[in-house]
């Protein structure tokens, strides 16, 4: 199994997706000429589209209820295979901002937004404002040939209030008459992201460094790993996203007995049997409760948020490792606004 690696890339070719964004884009103009109210934006509030539901809660955090919040990637759906219906082409040209996470992950619906921008709007892409290319990993799932980076900055709360600080920037930028109410949000948003990483520093300091490894079913975690030093020996699924083969299967078999790992992670969206197997053969306990960007519970439930997400894999990780997770338990990961966003389902 290889290690992680640090490096730049050169920016991958764009979709050929682009092609069909462009088409759509003509019949959404012609759509809108023919209604008369097409693509008129609101007076009141500002249009926002999101992509997967960790970025839509963060930015409904910062945002407030009045601006208008759209998710496009529906939860529990892989959104680096994910491709945007053209019923999607509507929501887009009528947004003022289009916040994409980056990295790679969602080219075909950036290639859609760019297709469909009306004027004024923009594409914000996180990853990409918050991280220097020379910070990208690449590593077993996103390796450095396919010309991707690891895209999940989001597991990482550091690289989540930095993404807060963009989704300010660029509320403020849109809408300056409401700038006081963007940095109010910011703020207490913020603060509760902090909250978050001390709780995982002390819950983490509970368990041995030497035990602090990760076999996760995606490979979601590598910043969160950097950041409070565990090590990630491998994800089962490979960087096409279908099964391992045997031969990989056997590489993690080896991985799990040389590091010794107590638990292994499958996802409770993508249950895998081969984890089972691995389970079956080392040893290892099989837990199958971590959520990549599927949020607990449903809309409107007061966990249904990014902080509830993450303090859900957090408490999940660190007890499977016997570590002392009331730090975790204890936070309050409610939304510090009402979130009226739309999360399909």
């Amino acid at each position: 199994m290889s290690t992680t690696t640090r490096t730049t890339r050169s920016r991958p070719s764009r979709s050929p997706w682009g092609r069909w964004a462009a088409v759509l884009a003509v019949a959404t103009a012609s759509l809108g000429a023919c209604s008369g109210d097409q693509g008129v934006k609101s007076a009141e509030a500002l249009r926002v589209v999101t992509t997967v539901s960790p970025l839509t809660s963060i930015v409904a955090n910062v945002a407030g209820p009045e601006v208008t919040v759209t998710g496009l990637v529906p939860e529990g759906v892989n959104s680096h295979t994910f491709e945007p219906p053209p019923s999607a082409a509507r929501a887009l040209a009528e947004a003022d901002i289009v916040f994409v996470n980056g990295l790679g992950l969602e080219d075909p619906t950036e290639d859609l937004a760019r297709a469909n921008l009306s004027e004024g709007a923009e594409v914000v892409k996180l990853g990409d404002r918050i991280l220097p290319e020379s910070d990208w990993i690449f590593d077993f799932s996103f390796p450095k040939e396919g010309g991707k980076p690891n895209p999940h900055l989001w597991t990482n709360p550091p690289m989540v209030r930095a993404y807060a600080r963009v989704v300010r920037d660029a509320l403020v930028a849109h809408d300056p008459d409401h700038a006081a109410t963007y940095r109010a949000n910011h703020d207490a948003f913020v603060k509760r992201v902090d909250a978050l990483d001390q709780a995982m520093r002390t819950a983490t300091a509970s368990i041995a460094p030497d035990q602090r490894t990760l076999l996760t079913y995606h490979d979601a975690y590598a910043y969160f790993a950097d950041h409070y030093g565990w090590t990630v020996v491998g994800a089962i699924q490979p960087s096409d996203f279908t099964e391992p083969s045997p031969r990989e299967v056997a590489e993690l078999i080896d991985q799990v007995r040389k590091y010794q790992v107590k638990a292994i992670f499958g996802s409770e969206v993508f249950p895998s049997p081969v984890l089972e197997r691995i389970s079956d053969e080392t040893g290892a306990t099989y837990v199958d409760d971590l959520r990549d960007d599927d949020l607990p519970g449903a809309p409107g439930d007061p966990e249904h948020s990014w902080l509830g997400l993450m303090r859900l894999n957090y408490v999940t990780m660190v007890e499977a490792f016997g570590g002392d997770a009331a730090s975790l338990r204890s936070l309050d990961v409610t939304d510090v606004v009402t979130d009226r966003s739309t999360y399909p389902q």
